[in-house]
């Protein structure tokens, strides 16, 4: 069998990906907005009030490997990587906080990042087994 192409791929997991650049980027301008979080260090800052190199480069890079490591598991698999990454969420911010790269209000609870990331992921692999039917 010939090797695949990373076109091929890419190609089945772009729209989730894409699906999760936005919603991340909505998201985060929302709680900029309410003055929930603040990202001191960003690209383009006269520009944009968010982190636009997470929202666009990161996070579509980590939804690429989210996806590629659910369709490897078996259906505990895919809860489990679900809760762990949830649960691992509020322990990088709060290594992004230590670095200078995000800072909370007072009234920011780290519970809502996981509860947060528990829907996110789950509705970005809804949205992929949508998107591939075949799967």
């Amino acid at each position: 069998m010939p090797k695949r192409r990373f076109l091929f791929w890419i190609r089945s997991y772009l729209p989730a990906m894409m699906l999760a650049a936005f919603f991340g980027t909505i998201v985060d301008h929302y709680f900029v907005s309410k003055d929930l979080y603040y990202f001191p260090i960003r690209p383009f800052p006269h520009l944009f009030s968010i982190n636009i190199g997470f929202s666009l480069v990161v996070l579509p890079i980590f939804v690429f490997i989210f996806l590629r490591l659910m369709s490897v598991v078996n259906k505990w698999g895919r809860l489990g990587l679900i809760l762990f990454l949830s649960l691992l969420a509020p322990i990088l911010e709060r290594l992004a906080e230590a670095c200078g790269l995000f800072i909370h209000s007072n009234d920011w609870k780290h519970l809502y990042s996981f509860f947060g990331y528990l829907v996110f992921l789950t509705i970005i692999y809804r949205i992929y087994l949508w998107t591939n039917p075949r799967r």
